[in-house]
Order: structure tokens, then C-alpha cells, then sequence
């Protein structure tokens, strides 16, 4: 299993004074350098963290496979179409949302999105949907023709430690193997942290964990490369 690091919240930091610092190129360096394998951005309708120029000098500079989250629209598809990244993650986004708080719902988009994998894979573009553990969305995922789905870990992050844990996480799991049963790759994310990440070894067959916040703020006590190192670690 493998570690993308979510580094949206090193350009929220750099926002809050509208300077240059922190730099999120000298952060993704510093996570690709501690060993993560790949390197995710939320590229938002309101580039409250994420800017262009941050995609464009990711991928010009980066050996890390990037990742871009997007909403699926028509202004982000063809960005997507002129960055070419690695792989793009389909999101569902609400402008007045904090963070992304639940799955794309595949199953009423399913022809709009069908045609926007189609045009990511013309450029050879990976593409993953980031959906709720249900089967009915996976098997639209699969349908759609995604390459990966990445399982939304939030409901079972907010259950742990409580009563309602094994069955947020039993969720998860089925999920992947009906998933994998569909010849679908699996990855996971959202809500993901150095205290319940451990249990995603018990998934089989995740290829790779999508974590930013938690890892940005291990990072101000100590250290960005230590950070990723721990939770490299950990998974």
C-alpha cells in the first residue's frame, strides 16, 4: 500500500497572508523525497487553496506521480486535458463546503462522467471516482468505465473509537472486494490519520491512501519529511 500526500493545506497556509510561503512546490518535494508516491491537489471552482500555477509547476518540477482532484466540469476537464497529470480523481464539490463531505454520486451522472473518463483516457490519464463504500455506486464506477474508485473513508474516521467503527469500516471493506470482484483498482481517503490509518491494512487489496490534513499538521510539531515518513510507516 502506498502513500499520496494531500498538500492543499500547505497553499491554504500560504493564502491566509497572500504571499509565497509556504511553498507547496518545496512541500511536494519535501513528500516526495520522504517516499510518497504520489503527490494529490484539489484544484476548486474557487481556488481557495490550490491555484493553476501551482498544477503546472507540480508537473513541471515533480518526479511524484500527481494527482489531481477535480469536480466534474467542464472548465476542470480541460485543464485536466492541457496538464495531462498522472491520474485525475473525479470529486463531487459544493462551493460552501469546508472539505469534500461525502461521495460523487456516479449513478446520476453516470453518462457525464462516462464521457469525461473518456476524454481523460485520450490522453492517457488515469482516472479514479471518489465515492461512498456502496456497491450500487461502485458497480456505476465501474460501468462508467474508472479506471480506480477511492473509497471515502470519512464516515468510518468520524466512527472510531465508537460504537458504530466496525460497521463504518465493514462498509469499507466490502466495498473493496466487490470492487476488485469488478476488476476496479481501490485506493482510499478523507479523514484518514495517524490513529485509525493502521486498519486499512486489514482491506485487502488497497493500492494507495490519499492523506493531506492530518500530515500538514503533524508537520507543525514535526517536521514535513518526518510527517510523511511516520505515516509511511504506519500504512
Amino acid at each position: 500500500m502506498k502513500l499520496g500526500v494531500n498538500i492543499d493545506h500547505v497553499a491554504t497556509l500560504r493564502n491566509a497572508r497572500g504571499g509565497i510561503e509556504p511553498s507547496v512546490l518545496d512541500a511536494a518535494l519535501i513528500c516526495e523525497m520522504a517516499g510518497a508516491t504520489a503527490i494529490t491537489v484539489h484544484l476548486r471552482e474557487d481556488r481557495r487553496h490550490i491555484k493553476d500555477d501551482d498544477v503546472l509547476n507540480l508537473k513541471k518540477n515533480l518526479k511524484a506521480k500527481i494527482n489531481l482532484e477535480m469536480a466534474a466540469t467542464d472548465e476542470m476537464q480541460k485543464i485536466a486535458l492541457d496538464v495531462v497529470p498522472y491520474s485525475c480523481c473525479i470529486v463531487p464539490e459544493k462551493r460552501q463546503e469546508l472539505t469534500t463531505e461525502g461521495g460523487l454520486d456516479v449513478i446520476s451522472k453516470k453518462d457525464k462522467i462516462k464521457e469525461l473518463i473518456n476524454a481523460l483516457h485520450s490522453k492517457g490519464i488515469i482516472v479514479s471516482l471518489f465515492i461512498d463504500p456502496d456497491k450500487n455506486q461502485v458497480k456505476a464506477a465501474a460501468d462508467a468505465g474508472s479506471d480506480y474508485i477511492e473509497l471515502h473513508a470519512g464516515a468510518f474516521a468520524n466512527a472510531f473509537g465508537c460504537e458504530e467503527q466496525d460497521v463504518e469500516f465493514n462498509k469499507l471493506k466490502d466495498a473493496a472486494e466487490y470492487a476488485r470482484n469488478l476488476g476496479l483498482k481501490v485506493n482510499a481517503g478523507h479523514g484518514l490519520n495517524y490513529e485509525n490509518v493502521s486498519l486499512m491494512n486489514k482491506i485487502e487489496g488497497l493500492c494507495e491512501l490519499n492523506i493531506g490534513h492530518s500530515i500538514v499538521s503533524r508537520a507543525i510539531f514535526v517536521g514535513l519529511e518526518m510527517a510523511v515518513k511516520e505515516m509511511i510507516e504506519l500504512i
